[in-house]
């Protein structure tokens, strides 16, 4: 195994919380009722797809282009400001850090992935920073994956992803690689079975990639 693929949104940083409060913020603005289908159908997805569906699904009478940048006015302001580690990112980071290739896998725009490994002071830690502003189609298919791979100069097999969501298990599934789920409190419902390996923490998935690494050099 030689590298290590981070999705971002709710793996990396807690920002999923800032979405959920962000999209129910915005449908009850225009008098709409958000639910939680909906917002599950969204996650993972890339930005202009996911607020595609928010507004049709909700019947809101704004173009998504539109409603896309009303959203990411708010969300930069709480990426800002309220943004928080995932326990063990940094943990997980130090560990494999020079031991392995690491690259982001986000379908957020590059501004927010910007802000994150800023804010944290990570950026240098990553051989690869791929957002969603170059890549076609969103996950679950694994485009994303498969350029950042590329960039790696590394094959599917060799790489471990780490994803909280069934659309990014999917993607990284669809890839070829091995994937790590670790489920959180906006996903746990979700059925994660396609995973290869299903972790509480980056930490325990930290614990998980190190056993696997070990079985590999005995």
């Amino acid at each position: 195994m030689k590298a290590i693929l981070f999705d971002m949104d709710g793996l990396m940083i807690d920002s999923e919380r800032l979405y959920k409060q962000t999209q129910y913020e915005l449908a009850a603005r225009y008098g709409k009722t958000m639910t939680e289908e909906i917002r599950m159908d969204m996650m993972g997805r890339k930005p202009i797809e996911s607020i595609s569906l928010f507004v049709e699904r909700l019947n809101i009478p704004v173009k998504p282009e539109e409603m896309l940048e009303i959203r990411s006015n708010i969300m930069r302001e709480k990426m800002k400001y309220e943004l928080e580690p995932m326990p063990g990112l940094f943990h997980i980071i130090d560990t494999f850090y020079k031991r392995l290739h690491l690259a982001v896998c986000t379908g957020a725009q590059k501004e927010f992935l910007d802000i994150m490994v800023d804010n944290f002071k990570i950026r240098e830690k990553f051989d690869v920073l791929q957002d969603s502003d170059e890549i076609q189609k969103g996950k679950p298919d694994p485009e994303i994956y498969l350029t950042a791979i590329s960039k790696l100069n590394v094959v599917p097999r060799e790489c471990f992803v780490l994803e909280d969501a069934l659309h990014g298990v999917q993607a990284g599934k669809n890839a070829g690689c091995y994937v790590i789920a670790i489920p959180t409190e906006y996903t746990s419902t979700q059925n994660f079975s396609a995973a290869d390996y299903i972790a509480s923490d980056l930490f325990e998935a930290a614990a998980h990639i190190e056993s696997i690494l070990k079985q590999g050099s005995n």
